[in-house]
């Protein structure tokens, strides 16, 4: 292994070599252990207070019956579910920031959660359906959304405001659908499909965890693997051209993945609005890099989730509040913060 002021290369086996950032490196392990902490602090918070001890010995096989059944059967499972949902946004709006060149480019702002919600509200008012096709119809309504959005963005390639601009619009008709599907559905339909929509943890369990798992499991090595050609994209496409990069393919690939994220995350736990705007840019401003800082970003992600969800619990007394509904407030300050900042500095 090797090292610069600033840079570490390291060697791996078959003639592999990663330069990592070490900085970057620092942030990143920083994150992991708050994670890590937050979900063990985040297990033990409820109507049975667990000590963070007990959580640790109870999730290495070591703890009382009582425990084992409230932490490995009730809550664990929603924390994993905040963590993974929390990671796959923060990758994902890595990748859509990174590929439009915007920090305005993220999933909350060109439509893809309003998709996954127009799913789901049909599924759910038009054809009463259970949590189950609930989830698959946020998956396919997020997909489709994504692709339209690709489609009329689409121009000899993707331009970054054009991406936008066109998810902007993208948004605004779904929010007119979304209406539009609240005042034809039955009371019972109204009040389940708002519950849906303002994103919620509570209720999570294993049948949530196990699908996105794997779905993480296979598009974060995905991702992470084109993490050099998404940094080189930065550049401008003819620099990537000349440097070897397929930018039309990788762009594509890169959108798709995190579509794919974007939208399992809203089928496990319903829209969960700015962690995927605020998740990036607080990555890129811890580690001072450019580029996508992807892993970073997921880590961050999932930090902001698992904090989110002991502030609704803990933060306003007996009336719990949906995850949703404090990464909104959070969110909506941090959006304005951003569009000062940017037009500060005469990017907007």
């Amino acid at each position: 292994m090797t090292a610069t002021a600033r840079t570490r290369r390291l060697a791996l086996p078959g003639g592999i070599s990663l330069r990592v950032e070490r900085r970057a490196l620092l942030v990143g392990a920083f994150l992991a252990v708050v994670a890590l902490a937050l979900a063990v602090l985040l297990i033990g918070t409820g109507d049975f207070p667990i000590a963070p001890w007990d959580v640790v010995q109870t999730l290495l096989g070591n703890g009382t019956p009582a425990h084992d059944f409230i932490v490995n059967d009730l809550r664990l499972p929603r924390v994993l579910v905040a963590l993974l949902v929390g990671a796959a946004l923060g990758m994902a709006g890595s990748v859509f920031q990174s590929v439009s060149r915007n920090p305005l480019g993220s999933p909350d702002l060109l439509g893809f959660g309003y998709g996954s919600a127009v799913g789901a509200l049909v599924v759910i008012i038009v054809f009463h359906g259970g949590a189950t096709a609930v989830a698959g119809g946020a998956l396919l309504g997020g997909l489709l959304t994504g692709a339209a959005v690709y489609l009329l963005a689409y121009k000899k390639g993707i331009q970054g405001y054009r991406l936008v601009l066109v998810g902007i619009g993208a948004s605004a008709m779904l929010i007119a659908a979304i209406q539009y599907l609240l005042t034809k559905a039955q009371v019972v339909d109204a009040t389940r499909a708002m519950v849906w929509l303002t994103g919620s943890l509570a209720g999570r369990d294993w049948a949530q965890v196990w699908p996105l798992l794997a779905l993480c499991a296979v598009l974060f090595p995905l991702v992470l693997g084109q993490g050099r050609a998404l940094r080189m994209m930065e550049m401008g496409d003819d620099a990537a051209y000349a440097l070897g990069v397929r930018v039309e393919r990788t762009r594509l690939l890169l959108m798709l993945a995190a579509t794919l994220l974007t939208t399992a995350a809203s089928a496990a736990a319903g829209p969960i609005s700015f962690v995927a705007l605020a998740a990036p840019q607080l990555a890129r401003r811890l580690t001072r890099s450019p580029g996508g800082n992807l892993l970073t970003a997921a880590l961050m992600g999932a930090v902001l989730l698992l904090a989110s969800d002991w502030a609704s619990q803990r933060a306003f007394g007996a009336d719990q509040l949906p995850v949703g509904v404090v990464t909104g407030l959070v969110g909506g300050v941090y959006l304005l913060w951003l569009l000062v900042t940017e037009r500060k500095a005469g990017r907007i």
